[in-house]
């Protein structure tokens, strides 16, 4: 039976890459998505047009009970789970530190962090062969700003990352005798939409001269890189944070 994976926020952008990646290669996916059905929806066509499963499924990861319905959904839509990549995340947003709101912080805390280890653990309930499970794996979506601070932009967001990465090497090692790999993957400058959503649309081009590639990556390039990690070419790789930046 082909494996079956869950990724999150992946309506769009580096999320959308590799889900459609996924179902390119055989994998069964669940398109997961918060706000934009019809973007999931485009995704599912793309996958499902290429021969591979797939359905789209929303839920707000920040949200116990959207968690498991997202799990249930997809095992019920799919088949068991093999495969978990967590991408959803929010920025919390430009911003300095001095000037980062509580209510903004909480959200992006709950999205990124939370959301992560919510859906980590519902992997493992069902992967473990600890529990039955035949095993599985999980990529969590990291970023380089978790390295560099995120200085003057966005050093709240790169904190949350900061806590990804703890999480991905914490949550391998506890697992690592049950038949399931964790790892992460820690994209730098990528082509999304992400940057004019935030406000700054010529950032791209601001930052690419600053990276040793000189530009920045695109959402495919990642998307090669969660490849790798789901697959058993990866199959000694855990508590790995594997950065995709162009060098920087």
């Amino acid at each position: 039976m082909p494996k079956v994976a869950i990724v999150t926020g992946a309506s769009r952008g580096i999320g959308a890459a590799i889900a459609k990646l996924l179902g390119a290669n055989g994998y069964g996916v669940a398109v997961n998505y918060a706000r934009d059905e019809a973007a999931a929806q485009s995704a599912v066509e793309h996958i499902t047009g290429a021969g591979s499963r797939a359905v789209a499924i929303q839920a707000d990861v920040s949200r116990e009970a959207d968690v498991l319905r997202l799990f249930e959904s997809a095992e019920r839509e799919l088949g068991p789970i093999g495969a978990l990549v967590n991408n959803a995340a929010i920025t919390g947003g430009f911003a300095r530190v001095e000037d980062v709101g509580s209510a903004a912080l909480a959200h992006m805390l709950a999205v990124n962090v939370a959301g992560t280890i919510l859906c980590a653990r519902e992997a493992v309930r069902r992967m473990s062969t600890r529990r039955g499970g035949a095993g599985g794996a999980i990529v969590n979506i990291s970023s380089i700003a978790a390295r560099t601070g995120g200085v003057g932009e966005w050093v709240h967001y790169a904190a949350s990352k900061g806590a990804v990465n703890t999480f991905t090497m914490g949550l391998a090692r506890e697992v690592a005798t049950e038949g399931i790999r964790v790892n992460a993957a820690a994209p730098g400058l990528v082509e999304t939409g992400l940057h004019a959503a935030n406000g700054e649309p010529g950032r791209i081009a601001r930052l690419s001269p600053s990276i040793p590639m000189q530009r920045a990556g695109t959402p495919e390039e990642i998307a090669q890189g969660v490849l790798w990690l789901l697959s058993e070419e990866a199959s000694y790789v855990t508590g790995t944070i594997l950065e995709i930046g162009g060098g920087r």
